[in-house]
């Protein structure tokens, strides 16, 4: 599988400000976009959503939850939205 790009929505970028978020994004640029860059679709902490999320993944953070989306003729996983863990799935 080809290198996936990583394109982060208006959404997440506005969450990474709000919640103040620093810490935890030097992890998903060193660690998470690395892993999701190689494949998107497994690995030890992604699992892929069911039910009305069906067609989006998840990446766990310690007590978050990144949530993506992977087109892939584009090649691209857009990162939809981060949340912990309490409030993900509500």
């Amino acid at each position: 599988m080809g290198k996936f790009k990583i394109a982060e929505t208006a959404h997440f970028r506005k969450q990474l400000d709000n919640l103040n978020l620093r810490k935890i994004y030097l992890k998903i640029e060193n660690f998470v976009y690395p892993q999701l860059r190689a494949n998107p679709f497994f690995g030890p902490n992604i699992k892929k959503l069911k039910g009305e999320f069906e067609g989006n993944y998840r990446f766990r953070i310690g007590n978050y939850r990144l949530f993506y989306t992977v087109d892939k003729q584009k090649v691209i996983v857009f990162i939809l939205e981060i949340a912990n863990r309490k409030d993900a799935y509500s």
